[in-house]
């Protein structure tokens, strides 16, 4: 983990890892992956369950897992904006959006923002939870366990932090 970032709570690092680890997922897997049905993270450990339509092979575990740490390792902004809903939705889309939905009397989101380092989008997600200033606060991300749902269409990839 990059000097100065033991202040940030193992939740926070893991809650951050969460949208690091979505990136990853949706870059191996495809945009069948972007819709996140549920998140929990413990301490330093986590699980991610996104819409999928199987569970995907030990190489793509290594390539979800590989790519994740490599957007540690850039230590690139996560960029948190706090903006109207409209104007949220008029700038990003539906991307913001999870499977869950964001109630509707909420007008105001905060926006989280992670780009890749040749400044494409990695990830963006509407969230509210306390986040890490940089990827490189996360630490390096180890998968556990991967669990396809084949009834419900979900993938679940569970995670533990390191320092």
């Amino acid at each position: 983990m990059k000097a100065g970032c033991s202040l940030y709570p193992a939740e926070t690092r893991a809650h951050t890892a969460l949208h690091v680890l979505k990136g990853a997922v949706v870059r191996v897997l495809g945009e069948q992956s972007l819709l996140t049905t549920s998140t929990w993270v413990g301490g330093s450990k986590g699980r991610l369950a996104v819409t999928a339509a199987r569970k995907p092979g030990p190489e793509e575990l290594a390539r979800i897992e590989a790519l994740a740490n490599r957007i540690v390792a850039a230590d690139v902004p996560v960029e948190v904006y706090v903006l109207d809903r409209a104007e949220a939705e008029r700038l990003f889309g539906g991307y913001i959006y999870d499977a869950f939905p964001v109630p509707a009397e909420v007008r105001r989101l905060s926006i989280v923002v992670i780009r890749a380092p040749d400044g494409s989008l990695w990830n963006i997600n509407a969230c509210n939870k306390e986040h890490t200033a940089t990827t490189g606060c996360v630490g390096e991300l180890r998968l556990t366990k991967a669990r396809f749902r084949r009834s419900k269409g979900v993938l679940e990839i569970s995670f533990q932090l390191r320092e």
